[in-house]
């Protein structure tokens, strides 16, 4: 009976906060008025130069305030139904526990004209012009009040930018001191230029420029704010003449390099335990509570500090992160230490204090998918990590996965299936290979050793086990380059059984049942990455480069025995393998509109060879177009390889699975623009193909024909929606098809048959590229 008058007063309660919906400012507090968004910005004056986006892009972030129920966090739209609003001044004055409580869980806190303060906000307008060289430039506010509700008030802000102000004179003035020296030593590096606007962003970053190079040349004590300027603005109209200085009366500490004394290291326990214990390395003091847990060798490689060497802020950085992907610690923070500077001895002891983590993790994955052919179904990942498991920050990560999916569709009943797995995989945190040492790279190295098994059913077709183990060392010599090499990696691909009904599948593609039949897959492989978007650019580039061969070593081995190297059925523990070379190679280009625009181009392609052993490349090597990361208007390996025409998929249940190809080409471009908040948008052009090497009578029109090669591309565009939660971005695109490589009813370019046939909506969550 309680909880039906419980139940019961809720409804009545829900059915009230309707009731009073007709009002979002009935009990505001008495002189408040409600905050409904910027009405608008107006601005005098504005062009189309740089100086200018740059003070508007801060303007707008001073003077954005999102208003209550706000479409996305715009400050200027809003929701139609503002529920909190109507429950805030519904329940606001209720006394009872029911509609306390209902206030407290659903009522929004109004959002007033005194919280947003436009009198401030339109001063940080002010200021932020004058620190963009608009010093002439002017701002104000004017609230525009509802006309129906007095209660409720948008504001409008205006901006009169007038002329900025640029650099014309600008002069370093220096003494006779080492510090001084090496600034005109670098006199190149400089930011400052004649003719630039003067912003106060760029002062704040030349002294930045100036401090960092000081302090990684011993310089420890010297700062940014140690610079400072006199500026002139009445030499000139419109122009600043600059004097650039060393601030008076600085200590002497500030003017003088000093050199590394003492390195320690302080673990303490998993609790906070204080050390009592020590070892020493190599000149490295390790103190430790009761148990050396880990090796001092593998601290020594990662303090990039010595007795007797410059201090280096760069060094302290690159100590930092090397501790830090250790993944041993919860915190390291570096304490320098003086020596008595009063005998000008300049010596810095170092000491690492650092805190034990915890070694164990676990991580439970919980997902659903929904794939284009209509399967779909739950799936679970479990994993668990021991850290430092040798003592030298190695991780040892153990995993187990299940999966199960059924068929939609009603005309493929029975095509479910289900796939279980499980890996090993073990990483040290340094190069394990002989005669290598890898303390003079920047960034740390990375050996690992993993092994897997894959159990697939499909039912009414197959069931397959796929056994594979690797060896990879992955290396970065400095920021933006990274290499992984694989000189080892072997898979196993057996087929436990299969049905009758897909053997008369396989009888009409013979390379199918190649593809995947039980071979070995011994392979080697190289991957260089170009990456510059740790660097501070306006337009980034990304580049791959990939080789892979597999089953070389092993023909080599038969050669030496006498086999010719094409001799086909060489096998390996009684079974076939694989040899084939790939090369894959990727670029991304990057570039910055301004804050709210990007334009963003990619293009790629690989080719596969496979010889000697075997004719057909395996199927998991093969190349594909389609689906939400590569051409969004067609669904995953639905296009290709060449003009070759897709069987009907209501005749060929498995018809996908021919699309797929030797060789691949493609290319997309996407603008990418805020609409409003966090919610951005893109408009996207995207084509690409993938064609046979070979000749297969069963699938005509396959292979690559570079005259031919404008038609034998897919053409999409489309647009899409993108949800940025800082944390993840929620992406939806809808493709529209508008070429495809084979011939259909229509002979234009234009040759979708169906608009609805060539439509590809993908829901995902990153990215594409």
């Amino acid at each position: 009976m309680n909880r039906y008058r419980f139940m019961q007063r809720m409804a009545t309660g829900c059915f009230l906060a309707v009731l009073i919906s007709c009002s979002t400012t009935r009990n505001l507090p008495e002189g408040e008025m409600l905050y409904t968004g910027i009405k608008k910005i107006e601005v005098t004056d504005k062009d189309d130069s740089k100086a200018y986006k740059l003070a508007m892009e801060e303007i707008e972030a001073a003077l954005d305030y999102p208003p209550n129920n706000a479409l996305f966090g715009s400050s200027s739209m809003r929701t139609p139904f503002p529920v909190g609003l109507w429950i805030y001044n519904g329940f606001v004055n209720k006394e009872s526990k029911i509609g306390k409580w209902f206030f407290k869980t659903f009522a929004a806190k109004p959002v007033f004209i005194s919280t947003v303060n436009p009198d401030v906000r339109t001063s940080i307008a002010h200021n932020l012009l004058r620190e963009n060289g608009y010093f002439d430039g002017t701002s104000s506010y004017q609230l525009i009040p509802n006309k129906k509700n007095p209660r409720k008030s948008q504001v409008s802000y205006q901006l009169t930018m007038n002329h900025v102000y640029t650099f014309d004179s600008i002069r370093y003035i220096r003494t006779r001191s080492l510090a001084d020296s090496l600034i005109s030593v670098h006199a190149d590096e400089e930011l400052l230029r004649r003719g630039d606007p003067f912003r106060v962003a760029s002062l704040e970053a030349e002294r930045q420029r100036i401090s960092s190079m000081l302090r990684g040349r011993g310089f420890y004590y010297h700062r940014p704010e140690f610079i400072v300027y006199q500026a002139d603005t009445l030499m000139a109209p419109g122009k600043v003449w600059l004097h650039v200085m060393r601030k008076p009366g600085l200590p002497q500490s500030a003017l003088s390099p000093f050199r590394i004394g003492n390195v320690s290291v302080s673990l303490k326990g998993y609790k906070g335990e204080e050390p009592n214990d020590s070892a020493s390395y190599k000149g490295l003091t390790v103190y430790y509570e009761n148990k050396l847990r880990v090796h001092p060798s593998a601290l020594y490689k990662r303090v990039m500090f010595k007795t007797g060497e410059l201090y280096s802020e760069s060094n302290e950085q690159l100590t930092q992160t090397a501790l830090s992907r250790l993944e041993i610690f919860r915190f390291a923070e570096m304490q320098f230490t003086p020596r008595d500077t009063a005998r000008n001895n300049n010596i810095l002891d170092l000491q690492i204090n650092t805190l034990y983590d915890l070694p164990l993790n676990g991580e439970l994955e919980l997902n659903v998918t929904d794939k284009s052919n209509n399967l779909r179904g739950p799936g679970a990942i479990f994993s668990l990590s021991r850290n430092n498991i040798f003592g030298g920050g190695e991780v040892l990560k153990i995993e187990a996965k299940a999966s199960y999916e059924w068929q939609t569709d009603k005309n493929l009943k029975g095509l479910n299936s289900y796939e279980l797995g499980a890996g090993a995989t073990l990483t040290f945190p340094s190069a394990v290979f002989p005669g290598f040492a890898d303390r003079g790279l920047t960034y740390s190295t990375y050996t690992n050793i993993n092994l897997n098994v894959d159990a697939l059913n499909r039912s009414r077709f197959f069931r397959m086990v796929s056994f594979s183990g690797s060896l990879s060392y992955d290396f970065q010599p400095n920021a933006v380059h990274r290499h992984s090499f694989t000189p080892f990696r072997l898979t196993y691909n057996r087929m436990l059984s299969r049905t009758l009904e897909f053997d008369s599948i396989a009888a009409l593609n013979p390379a199918l049942l190649l593809s995947l039949s039980n071979q070995f897959i011994p392979a080697l492989s190289y991957t260089y990455t170009y990456d510059d978007s740790p660097r501070d650019k306006n337009n980034h580039i990304w580049w791959q480069a990939s080789i892979t061969e597999a089953g070389n070593l092993l023909a080599s081995g038969y050669a030496v025995a006498g086999n010719k190297w094409n001799h086909r059925g060489k096998k390996l523990l009684g079974n076939p393998f694989a040899q084939f070379i790939k090369v894959t190679g990727e670029f991304r280009y990057n570039y910055r509109i301004d804050d709210n625009n990007r334009l963003v181009m990619r293009i790629m392609g690989g080719a596969i060879y496979s010889y000697g052993n075997a004719r057909i490349s395996p199927f998991s090597e093969q190349f594909y177009i389609g689906g939400a990361n590569s051409v969004r208007a067609f669904t995953i390996r639905s296009i290709g390889p060449g003009r070759f025409v897709p069987a009907d998929p209501k005749t060929n249940r498995y018809a996908y699975i021919d699309q797929t190809g030797d060789l691949k080409l493609e290319a997309n471009l996407e603008y990418r623009f805020r609409i409003l908040g966090n919610l951005y948008g893109a408009t996207f052009l995207d084509c690409g193909g993938v064609w046979l090497i070979r000749n297969d009578a069963n699938r005509p029109g396959g292979t690559f024909n570079l005259s031919k090669l404008g038609n034998d591309l897919a053409l999409g565009a489309g647009a899409g929606l993108r949800y940025d939660l800082d944390f993840l971005v929620v992406r939806l695109d809808l493709g529209v098809g508008l070429h495809l490589p084979y011939e259909t009813s229509k002979h234009s370019y234009y040759n979708i048959p169906k608009f609805n046939d060539a439509l590809g909506l993908h829901l995902a969550v990153g990215y594409p590229f």
